[in-house]
């Protein structure tokens, strides 16, 4: 038979406390950090670095310069990225090297074609002179003297009795690349005052002299509206000029003489 449970019956262990060692206070305003070993950083370090490498080679070389040697850059599309970019670097550096090459390119070239123009007009006036010089040759006595001879001073135009009164006026539309040359015969000393005109537009021109085994050229212009003055002879012969049409249109010259020549010759 079972007795009722008695808690006034039932017998107590003694209670008692087991002694416990106070805990030691953080210093106020400081971490507690984690110590770390020195072959702790160096494998961080080594794990960083590797890292960097990492993404160095599978994203940054693909999309930057289309370098791929993983396969990875080609899978995500860097690869199409560096290419186009290296494609727009190129493009980019030969627009500068073009845009400094340029100016020297075209003043080189300005100089060339000037100096071949020039040399060009050069060659013609001398084989116009050549030219000249076998047709006066050739001529016989009877066809004109063989030393020009000097009009009488009365019948010699002054330049300074009137300004507007001109011996000859001979008037010439070039076409371009077409030349007219016109010459004066003169005395050794003697003086023509002259006006050329271009009317609006750019001549080139040769002023020089011949005759009697002698030649002289007295002066040479390039792209010139004009010119007036007055001509000087060095020696007895013949003196004028020699206009060339450098442009691309038709340009029409106008001559126009006064002074102390023989005659004007002219085509």
């Amino acid at each position: 038979m079972k007795h009722p449970f008695n808690i006034q019956s039932t017998s107590v262990p003694p209670l008692h406390a087991d002694p416990c060692q106070p805990s030691k206070p953080v210093a106020s305003g400081h971490i507690k950090g984690v110590e770390a070993t020195s072959g702790g950083l160096v494998r961080a370090t080594i794990g960083a670095a590797a890292a960097a490498g990492a993404i160095l080679v599978l994203f940054w070389l693909p999309a930057e310069y289309g370098i791929d040697p993983t396969g990875v850059g080609g899978i995500l599309g860097l690869v199409e990225m560096g290419e186009i970019k290296q494609q727009l670097y190129d493009e980019v550096a030969a627009e500068e090297a073009a845009a400094l090459a340029a100016p020297t390119t075209a003043a080189s070239a300005g100089a060339t074609d000037t100096a071949i123009s020039v040399r060009l007009d050069a060659i013609e006036m001398q084989l116009t002179e050549i030219a000249a010089a076998i047709g006066a040759n050739s001529q016989t006595a009877q066809e004109r003297p063989a030393e020009p001879v000097a009009l009488p001073s009365a019948t010699v135009a002054d330049p300074s009795l009137n300004a507007s009164v001109w011996r000859d006026e001979v008037s010439y539309t070039l076409t371009p690349g077409e030349g007219v040359e016109v010459k004066l015969v003169m005395e050794e000393g003697a003086l023509a005052t002259f006006e050329g005109s271009a009317n609006g537009a750019v001549l080139n021109f040769d002023t020089h002299g011949d005759g009697n085994g002698q030649n002289i050229a007295y002066e040479r212009g390039r792209s010139v509206p004009g010119q007036q003055g007055t001509l000087t002879a060095a020696f007895s012969g013949n003196h004028g000029w020699f206009w060339r049409n450098r442009t691309d249109a038709p340009v029409t010259f106008t001559l126009r003489t006064r002074g102390d020549y023989v005659e004007m010759r002219a085509p």
